[in-house]
């Protein structure tokens, strides 16, 4: 029997995440629909219908997939979190990834290093479930992607492929640092480069990205990011979740002043050694390889593409009642639906 299922986001950068599960829906015979709010309203998945908020409460979806830190809560359906992004210890653990805001009955988590914690806050609080799937936004790595990555891979010609990505927290972005840098190595035309900027860095910095574009250099848009992925080599950043997305694939990674360097990454403070990073890292010793395979078990084992449709069973489950009977939700998530109304200009009746 066909069900309706929500898609909702509040930013561009959520698109490639509920892209995969849209597919997977569609595959599975199900109907989907998408609600994009705040900084992602206007955009658009292939094949999937926009709705409002009177339209989406009219829906009364089965499940409602956020890729948002929040999700209505006066919606129908199972309210499902499968995250933005990795957690990459930009803020700490009570402000950051692990913040628990009532909002959600099931956390579908990406690997060990985020499903330890949220079981055990699950222990505790008891008011939602956990299941651990792999996330949606990496199924394209490990898929045919109908040659796009191929396509941004041809015009290097043969020249190692670095991909440059950067956050849009100014205090850790690498962008400002190291134009001059990327600059000049695209000008030398020894490497090809794939460039991309947070879609909420400034407009001034998109245009000096924008500008570096030419023969040795493309600007990628944030729906091309993972085939970009899939054709480069080697990334550069800083302390983004795009980091964490790249070594899945068990690909090297050279970070700018991360703010938590770790084994896995080859980080550099001097943005004149960024030429001597990039020849390490293409030419990678045994070492770092092993430390890049050991924290790709830890952050995403899977490497099947089918952590969508992981994520759509576990939910499944859920409302199935296998996952276990959950506590009524806390008096803050009360707050926060409140908040979410008056944001929303809402308040009519609950769906349920």
């Amino acid at each position: 029997m066909m069900a309706e299922y929500l898609l909702f986001a509040t930013e561009r950068y959520a698109l490639p995440i509920l892209a995969p599960l849209a597919q997977a829906l569609h595959a599975s015979g199900q109907s989907v629909s998408a609600w994009f709010a705040d900084g992602a309203a206007g955009s658009q998945l292939p094949g999937v219908p926009n709705v409002d908020l009177r339209q989406a409460l009219a829906l009364r979806p089965r499940a409602v997939f956020s890729a948002a830190n929040w999700v209505p809560p006066f919606i129908a359906g199972a309210k499902v979190q499968v995250f933005h992004g990795f957690n990459v210890q930009k803020r700490d653990s009570a402000r950051g990834h692990f913040r628990v805001r009532g909002l959600f009955d099931l956390y579908c988590t990406q690997g060990p290093a985020t499903t330890d914690p949220f079981r055990a806050l699950a222990e505790r609080e008891g008011h939602f479930a956990v299941a651990q799937t792999g996330w949606p936004k990496l199924d394209p790595l490990f898929r045919e992607d109908g040659g796009a990555s191929a396509a941004l891979r041809a015009p290097a010609a043969g020249r190692p492929v670095i991909l440059f990505g950067s956050t849009f927290t100014e205090r850790l972005s690498a962008a400002p640092h190291l134009y001059e840098q990327i600059a000049a190595d695209i000008a030398r035309g020894e490497r090809y480069w794939l460039l991309t900027l947070h879609p909420k860095c400034s407009e001034a910095l998109f245009a000096r990205y924008r500008a570096l574009a030419g023969a040795h250099a493309a600007f990628i848009e944030p729906e091309q990011v993972m085939a970009a992925q899939r054709a480069a080599d080697v990334l550069v950043s800083d302390t983004s979740s795009i980091v964490s997305e790249f070594l899945v694939q068990h690909k090297p990674v050279v970070t700018f002043r991360n703010r938590v360097p770790q084994p896995h990454m080859i980080d550099f403070d001097e943005a004149t050694a960024l030429p001597a990073m990039l020849d390490r890292a293409l030419a990678p010793e045994p070492a770092l390889m092993a430390e890049i395979r050991r924290y790709a078990e830890t952050i995403h084992p899977y490497r099947d593409g089918c952590s969508s449709e992981r994520v759509i069973a576990a939910t499944e489950d859920f409302l199935a009642g296998e996952l276990g009977v959950l506590k009524r939700k806390p008096f803050g998530a009360w707050t926060r639906g409140l908040q979410i109304r008056r944001e929303l200009g809402y308040w009519g009746p609950a769906k349920r």
